[in-house]
């Protein structure tokens, strides 16, 4: 399973599977630069996620994000996505464009576990849905834009990493 586009590794995910920090340590293990897409948000538009979610609401929030993201178009990045960044077709798109989207899997339970407060987290959760609703309406929409899906279960944060360098050195 080789990567497709060599010049930006994008990585998505629910809340809580990693991408940032993953990220991080994958930029310098490569010499790339790193974007957190989220934080690119709160810079933009001079707020946190969750402020900008209740303010503008969550159709909004997504809405803005999507034009964010189109924007992002460097080289040599690894970029973390927001968790709600799917939701954006036109970003997705994007995204697939510019580099190879990796999407880190993780089970409902995992994901549960490592996450505290959805609201404060920034996490666009509508009211009344579960965690697990928003698990199961996310994952169909990981898997349709993912040009690689990496199993993350059980790993250690150096074997994520090292694994997707292997899929890099693989082309």
């Amino acid at each position: 399973m080789a990567l497709i586009n060599d010049k930006n590794i994008i990585l998505i995910g629910m809340p809580g599977s990693g991408k940032s920090t993953v990220g991080v340590v994958l930029a310098k293990a490569l010499g790339y630069r790193f974007i957190d897409s989220d934080l690119l948000i709160q810079e933009t538009l001079g707020d946190r996620l969750s402020e900008i979610i209740e303010k503008e609401g969550i159709p909004e929030f997504h809405r803005l994000e999507n034009i964010i993201n189109l924007r992002i178009n460097p080289e040599n990045t690894v970029i973390a996505t927001g968790g709600s960044a799917i939701y954006g077709e036109e970003a997705m798109n994007h995204f697939r464009q510019i580099g190879t989207v990796i999407y880190l899997k993780l089970s409902y339970e995992e994901i549960e576990k490592r996450l505290g407060d959805l609201k404060m987290r920034g996490i666009t959760i509508k009211e009344g849905e579960t965690l697990k609703d928003l698990y199961e309406e996310r994952i169909p929409l990981y898997e349709k834009y993912a040009h690689v899906v990496l199993d993350t279960e059980g790993l250690m944060l150096r074997e994520t990493v090292s694994e997707i360098i292997s899929l890099k050195e693989a082309q």
